[in-house]
């Protein structure tokens, strides 16, 4: 079964703004502002919904969220969906999405990470239509270097069109700038890092559909029928999985386990190669985040490559959901094409 891919982004088409986990609070609205003076600068119109209070760490109640998010999804004058940002329970819309709906819509871009990959990786999963695994909306207005492409960059992109992206050998070396002092910030202080091989020293060339999201969200759909990467594997990717996954926040010994309860569910059976993002998440007193990858996935046999920006340390390397992949790893080479087919 085909992937299907929304159509590309072109000046004037509208981009739907919601908040189906948390919203924006008052002392972050300039940099709300920006961020959609960012995307309108590329010559995009944005439409902002109601679910956008950012007092709690829901943006409205659930059924708001859900029949928001479905509006802007299932609309066919809005072509890409994208979060000011993640949060922490955006699971709970999953049971009042109608994913029928979705399915039968001309597929729409849907752009995010961290807690929306909660939302993200089920439509691809359950209606095989592409979505965009990046930063959200507040980290538009951040300068993208060398290698990367933006979502800007990649919704736009011609059909069945291929993009590479490799190492940037850099990334975020300080914590995150205040937006709330400073919303028109558009600059990461940067430190060297390249992508590493965890598994062996052999030269990689891997080709596979694209999956995954963030551990401390995704683990939780295994097992449930927002979550079944291995039905996906055998209906849309007979060349088998690459899987990417990204610690937020646990320390090491919560990722090990993750891992290893998603490694036993299946989550990885169909994966020829995975992709650990770099992280700053903490290391346990006997156990390392690499360690921890290791102990639960080396036994897949698979390369593992780590260091990889998929995740809550810039610069973003977009990865998009159902995209074919080809990885590329070793003498001199680490690189990422996918191609919109």
């Amino acid at each position: 079964m085909a992937i299907r891919f929304p159509v590309p982004l072109r000046p004037g088409d509208r981009v739907g703004v919601t908040s189906p986990s948390m919203g924006v609070g008052q002392r972050e609205r300039a940099r709300l502002e920006h961020a959609v003076a960012a995307v309108r600068g590329r010559g995009h119109e944005v439409v902002i919904g109601a679910c956008m209070d950012g007092a709690s760490h829901v943006s409205a109640p659930a059924a708001d969220r859900a029949a928001e998010l479905m509006t802007m999804l299932t609309d066919p004058s809005i072509r890409a969906v994208v979060p000011p940002r993640g949060g922490e329970t955006a699971i709970d819309l999953l049971p009042l999405l109608d994913w029928d709906a979705i399915a039968a819509a001309a597929p729409t871009w849907f752009v995010g990470f961290s807690d929306i990959s909660t939302l993200l990786m089920p439509v691809t999963l359950r209606t095989g239509i592409a979505t965009l695994h990046t930063n959200n909306l507040m980290n538009t207005p951040y300068r993208v270097r060398g290698p990367l492409l933006t979502w800007l960059d990649v919704v736009a992109l011609p059909a069945r069109a291929s993009f590479t992206q490799s190492s940037p050998a850099m990334h975020r070396a300080a914590a995150w700038p205040d937006h709330r002092a400073n919303p028109q910030t558009t600059g990461l202080k940067a430190d060297e890092g390249e992508w590493v091989r965890l598994d062996g020293d052999s030269a990689v060339d891997i080709t596979g559909r694209m999956i995954g999201g963030c551990i401390e969200t995704v683990r939780h759909l295994v097992g449930t029928p927002y979550g079944d990467v291995a039905r996906f594997g055998s209906e849309h990717a007979p060349e088998g999985l690459i899987v990417y996954v990204e610690a937020a926040g646990d320390d090491a010994f919560a990722v090990c386990r993750s891992l290893h309860g998603m490694r036993l569910a299946g989550f990885f059976a169909d994966a020829r190669a995975v992709l650990i993002a770099r992280t700053i998440a903490p290391d346990s007193d006997t156990l390392t985040q690499k360690e921890a990858v290791l102990d639960a996935l080396g036994r897949l046999g698979v390369p593992i490559i780590a260091e990889v920006g998929c995740g809550h340390v810039p610069p973003y390397l977009p990865i998009v959901n159902g995209a074919l992949g080809r990885l590329q790893f070793g003498s001199g080479c680490a690189s990422l094409t996918q191609s919109l087919r």
